[in-house]
């Protein structure tokens, strides 16, 4: 009784092992045919991790230029004096003090500049009268707005107290006028007859591509110095920035709340941020990412078809070899996960070939090159499992198939 119930115990074991071995060889005899079958799987698992590695790299993009912008960026503007109705009410725009207020009020400002906005027709490098556009700012528009020193330098709270006549010209315009940003700084430009001295050239950190107050002929000059232009200190817009992103939305509140105690009541201003900007930004990469995952599951279902194909055929043509394994005591249980194993290994070989090639462009791309390609781990991962499920799938109908033979009608069969 023991040696019966050691025999059945060790039986399942070699069974199993005989059969995975069985597989294998199928494989090794009829290696063009099943690589060509893995072809599909192996394109299918690629397509799913490298689709995966676009849409995390296009998100990622947009992402690096919204923060390039300004992450922790609130800007407020002036809109109108209330839709209710129509009055010819003085206006009631935005001025240095609301932003003197908001950064004595509201826990989170670190930093603000107003934006005063004028326009100026003036003689540059000799050449002929050029329209600029003259932007007001606080030294610390600088950090707010992300702006970059291209040459020169920016003016300090030293310049801005002195009233000192200084400005910075946009990289664009230096190179169009003077022929390099470098030979810009230092010469003089008139505006209303005062001489202004170019000490630095400057460029946003993204390209707003004219979207922004800043645009190709533009010249900052402290606040202090525009409010000589100007009868009021009003700006057109103030920008704000917070310590940590994830205050911005109760800044932003807070903010509007503020500005709007300081000014008429029928008067109306938006304070925004680009968080909405964010999450658009996110949403339309996920929904690319599962469009393009889409297009890869289909490519996985084709190939797993292919298999089906494969396997059915791959029955056919051993219909004897099964008679002659269940004449000789093959169960229907190990003809079926004979057939199983066989398209199972075509799908996860094939499978990790797939993944092989996936992982190996964007891991090259970070190693030839300076750009940090995103990859997911996780995608690899889910590619394996639907290769396997692939695989057990579309291999279970001609497993099935070859256990319901007749041993009999098997062994007669030409």
């Amino acid at each position: 009784m023991q040696v019966s119930t050691a025999v059945s115990q060790l039986t399942p074991k070699l069974a199993f092992s005989e059969i995975l071995n069985f597989a294998y060889e199928n494989f090794c005899g009829n290696k063009v045919r099943f690589m060509l079958t893995a072809l599909g799987m192996v394109i299918g698992t690629a397509s799913l991790i490298l689709v995966v590695t676009i849409g995390l790299t296009g998100k990622q993009y947009v992402l690096n230029q919204i923060q390039g912008i300004g992450a922790n960026l609130i800007y407020a503007e002036y809109e109108a004096g209330g839709s209710q109705r129509i009055t010819t009410a003085t206006p009631d725009p935005l001025t240095a003090d609301d932003a003197r207020a908001v950064m004595e009020q509201v826990t989170g400002v670190v930093a603000a500049s107003p934006v005063a906005s004028l326009g100026e027709r003036v003689p540059l490098g000799g050449s002929k009268e050029r329209d600029i556009q003259i932007l007001g700012v606080y030294p610390e528009y600088k950090t707010v707005r992300n702006i970059v020193t291209v040459s020169g330098r920016f003016f300090d709270e030293q310049d801005s107290r002195s009233h000192n006549k200084v400005g910075l010209v946009t990289d664009k315009m230096a190179e169009e006028i003077w022929g390099s940003s470098d030979a810009a700084v230092g010469k003089t430009v008139k505006l209303s007859g005062l001489p202004f001295t170019i000490i630095g050239t400057f460029r946003e950190r993204v390209n707003t591509f004219g979207q922004s107050e800043v645009t190709k002929n533009t010249f900052l000059i402290p606040f202090a110095v525009a409010r000589y232009f100007t009868e009021l200190p009003t700006a057109k817009l103030i920008y704000f920035s917070v310590t940590d992103p994830s205050m911005v939305e109760s800044v932003t509140d807070q903010i509007h709340k503020v500005i709007q105690s300081r000014h008429r009541p029928e008067s109306v201003y938006n304070v925004t941020n680009l968080t909405q900007l964010v999450a658009l930004a996110e949403k339309s990469a996920n929904a690319l990412t599962m469009v393009l995952l889409g297009v890869a599951t289909i490519v996985l279902i084709v190939s797993g078809i292919g298999i089906m194909n494969i396997m059915l055929a791959t029955v056919s043509a051993r219909i004897r070899e099964i008679g002659i394994r269940k004449a000789l005591g093959a169960t229907n249980r190990e003809i079926r996960f004979q057939f199983l194993s066989e398209a199972i290994l075509i799908s996860v070989g094939g499978g990790l070939v797939g993944i092989v090639i996936g992982l190996a462009l964007p891991y090259s791309i970070r190693f030839l090159t300076e750009y940090r390609v995103p990859i997911s781990g996780l995608s690899a991962i889910i590619a394996i499992v639907v290769s396997s499920l692939v695989g057990i799938l579309f291999g279970t109908v001609p497993a099935v198939r070859a256990a319901q033979m007749d041993p009999v009608e098997s062994l007669r069969y030409e």
